[in-house]
């Protein structure tokens, strides 16, 4: 998903330094790996190291961490290349062609095993013992190697305007279906749109999905992991799910009626305006990564954050955290020792470690880190004292899948597909795409 973190609708490719036209490449030069690279880099010679990422609103963090790196090896270039639309695609051919990158991103869970062959191991590195353990899990593949590292730590939770719901009398978020209507009906009845949504966006759809993919697997006795591998298998379906057949469909559907206009040309950037500015109460699909987008139009703005009601169970609305996002070093790149010797650098040093919070303002990866002065994540650690996280399900299928469900619940709210029919498809795809078996 390269797409829960994406804050631009249009392609975006930038460089950093002089843009090769490909990566360090797979071009047969598979030099042996030590446990631990960072004694083995020659600090002497020229190296430049392509970094193909999908992360455009990490621009600028990226960027000062690039800069910082070269006070402390000033051989080492790193030209970084930012991609949105078609990344996926593009990263693909690349790879076919022999020409990965020496650092591209992928979505963490089922793709560290997709991209497994690609990958260096890094499980005896420094970066990988200061992931914390939730973290490290999303980066570890089914034969227990870490293979990915973080871009940063995930909050998805629906994010909602404090002011607004003062305004209408909403005194409590709302934990179930019957609050979720009463809070509704006391916006409108305010004037004021309960939703905004970025329906054009096919990533949207997975981080609003997860959530009530969570309380199914609550109630059918399970985790969200071993119902996702049903699902994938053919062994169950949504009807045996009835918050997945009608919960998930009617919230859906809600948010329709009661949302912003045209909800299929509202993109990432036009739902972050839309809340940003007022004119709608609650953002679905989104999480801690819009924070500073958000305040950048209003700075005055109280950010609250809840998780999604998905039934008549006030336990079940949780905020989901982790890490759904990994960049994966190519083990057969010219300069993989140099590469991982970076990354150490980031996860361990004292820029390092502040870098995530101070810099980046994102929800750190790694341990024994503060946290951003920001709302989200603060409201994230209060809540989480007394509440426990909802379970990072969409790591569980391949994007392969996630896209596809997208574009059919795209189809299903413009009218083209009927339910029934969209969530036949969508069992189709989950077992055609969604893992790596």
């Amino acid at each position: 998903m390269f797409k829960k973190m994406m804050a631009l609708s249009v392609s975006l490719v930038l460089i950093v330094g002089m843009l090769a036209a490909c990566g360090g490449g797979n071009n047969g030069n598979n030099e042996a790996q030590p446990e631990s690279s960072g004694a083995s880099a020659d600090s002497s010679k020229p190296v430049t190291i392509n970094m193909f990422t999908a992360s455009p609103e990490y621009t600028d963090a990226f960027n000062a961490y690039i800069e910082e790196y070269k006070k402390v090896k000033p051989n080492v270039t790193i030209n970084l290349e930012i991609m949105q639309s078609d990344y996926n695609t593009v990263l693909k051919s690349r790879i076919a062609a022999g020409s990965t990158p020496d650092v591209f991103q992928t979505t963490a869970g089922g793709d560290i095993d997709t991209f497994a062959e690609y990958s260096a191991d890094l499980t005896n590195e420094p970066l990988a013992a200061a992931m914390t353990d939730a973290v490290r899990a999303n980066m570890t593949s089914s034969d227990g190697k870490v293979l990915g590292l973080p871009v940063k730590g995930d909050l998805f939770a629906l994010i909602y305007n404090k002011k607004l719901f003062a305004e209408a009398g909403i005194t409590q978020p709302p934990k179930t279906l019957a609050e979720l209507d009463d809070a509704i009906a006391k916006l409108e009845a305010k004037g004021i749109t309960p939703f905004a949504n970025a329906y054009k966006e096919w990533w949207v759809w997975k981080h609003i999905f997860q959530h009530f993919v969570d309380a199914a697997a609550q109630d059918a006795g399970t985790d969200a992991k071993t119902l996702v591998a049903d699902f994938a298998a053919g062994k169950t379906t949504f009807k045996d799910h009835p918050i997945l057949y009608n919960n998930f469909f009617n919230f859906i559907d809600t948010t329709i009626k009661h949302g912003t206009d045209k909800p299929l040309e509202r993109d990432s950037n036009a739902e972050v305006s839309d809340f940003a500015s007022g004119k709608a109460a609650m953002m679905t699909g989104k999480g801690a990564w819009d924070e500073e987008a958000i305040k950048k139009i209003n700075p005055d703005i109280e950010i609250g954050i809840m998780g999604y009601p998905v039934s008549d169970k006030p336990e079940q609305a949780v905020i989901i955290t982790g890490a759904d996002q990994a960049l994966r070093i190519n083990k057969d790149s010219k300069v993989v020792n140099e590469t991982i010797e970076f990354f150490n650098w980031l996860y361990t040093s004292d820029y390092g470690k502040n870098w995530f919070s101070q810099v980046a303002k994102v929800i750190p990866p790694i341990k024994d880190v503060p946290l951003p002065d920001l709302d989200m994540p603060k409201q994230m650690q209060e809540i989480l004292k007394t509440e426990k996280s909802g379970d990072l399900a969409i790591n569980y299928s391949l994007d392969t899948f996630h896209q596809k469900f997208g574009e059919i619940m795209q189809a299903y709210i413009g009218g083209n597909k009927s339910k029934d029919a969209a969530i036949d498809e969508i069992q189709k795809a989950w077992i055609q795409l969604g893992s790596n078996e």
